[in-house]
């Protein structure tokens, strides 16, 4: 069983998704802190895909231009022109950059991007 066990008023229960249940029993549950995308050359905070491309591109990283499956072109992808696999899909709107798609950056280029609170 995962999750976080609370103890409260003599009682004890589960709590199995502490980002989505409330752990103190109120019913409220804490806001998450908001993220952000950063360019650590620049220490300059992405804001829309404009920027981003931008870095990507000085990164060796192109847009990847697939004219078959329609999924594909309600996604935004970049590859590395090198042998390498990676591939870096994004929402096609700016709005819809989650925090799952931050990290897929980050973990591609270490040494350019950041996620951090903001």
């Amino acid at each position: 069983m995962a999750g976080v066990w609370v103890f409260k008023d003599g009682v004890t229960r589960l709590v199995q998704n502490p980002l989505t249940e409330s752990v103190d029993g109120t019913g409220s549950v804490a806001q998450r802190q908001k993220k952000v995308l950063v360019y650590l050359p620049t220490n300059e905070t992405i804001s829309d895909y404009e920027d981003l491309e931008e870095k990507l591109l000085k990164l060796g990283w192109k847009p990847y231009l697939d004219g078959g499956d329609a999924a594909v072109h309600q996604l935004r992808q970049y590859h590395k022109s090198s042998c390498t696999l990676d591939l870096i899909s994004l929402p096609h709107n700016f709005a819809n950059f989650k925090t799952m798609h931050m990290y897929d950056i980050v973990v591609k280029n270490r040494n350019a991007f950041e996620v951090r609170d903001a």
